[in-house]
């Protein structure tokens, strides 16, 4: 029976690498990202602040990977041909719903993603652009593929009206975690809001596919 390595130079850089990406995540919920830097991380981490520079180049390159690792958005280039395929079994209407219903779970439950949208939201960031270009084109890919046409022939613009959904699911999570006031008479906090909120969403893809 072959032994389990536990420690070695690969499983030591991961496991620290892992560390410091962790030490960024509570540092940026206790002060938001006005109280990153170098130092304060490798403090929480209780690591060499050299660290950060050898594994990721720098603060901003430490900062790219939290942001990959804790993006929301499950489509990967890779995976883009099989999720076409998929898609095309109902002109794409169960994508549609799933990636809105983990958009809405992921930052409804994740203060760390909140902070990072409404980081985007208040200042520009070439490293927020630069995930968000990465989500712009998968999406474009996805959007050609299935959904353009799909609805080639109707008047329905069916971009324009998932834009709405995404940037309502956006704004809802946010207002509900942030005000902690309900929406329209919705408490998006409770189980029951969030319930009622991705009924709404399903009967608006039944209204548009029909």
């Amino acid at each position: 029976m072959t032994r389990k390595i536990t420690n070695g130079p690969v499983r030591n850089k991961e496991r620290t690498k892992a560390t410091l990406i962790n030490a960024l995540g509570k540092i940026l919920n206790k002060k938001g990202f006005a109280g990153l830097s170098a130092s304060s991380v490798a403090k929480e981490a209780k690591l060499d602040r050299r660290l950060i520079y050898d594994y990721f180049g720098d603060l901003e390159g430490l900062v790219k990977e939290y942001l990959n690792n804790k993006d929301y958005w499950k489509m990967e280039p890779e995976d883009v041909e099989d999720i076409v395929l998929e898609a095309r079994k109902d002109a794409g209407k169960t994508l549609a719903f799933n990636v809105l219903e983990d958009q809405f779970d992921s930052l409804i439950g994740n203060e760390e993603m909140r902070r990072i949208i409404a980081w985007g939201l208040s200042e520009k960031s070439a490293m927020l652009k630069e995930l968000d270009l990465k989500r712009e084109n998968v999406g474009e890919i996805v959007l050609c593929e299935v959904f353009d046409k799909h609805f080639s022939d109707s008047e329905v613009n069916f971009r324009a009206i998932y834009a709405l959904l995404m940037g309502g699911v956006y704004y809802l999570t946010l207002h509900a975690k942030m005000q902690e006031n309900t929406f329209c008479g919705i408490d998006i906090q409770q189980p029951a809001g969030q319930s009622e909120i991705k009924k709404a969403i399903r009967q608006m893809l039944d209204l548009i596919y029909k």
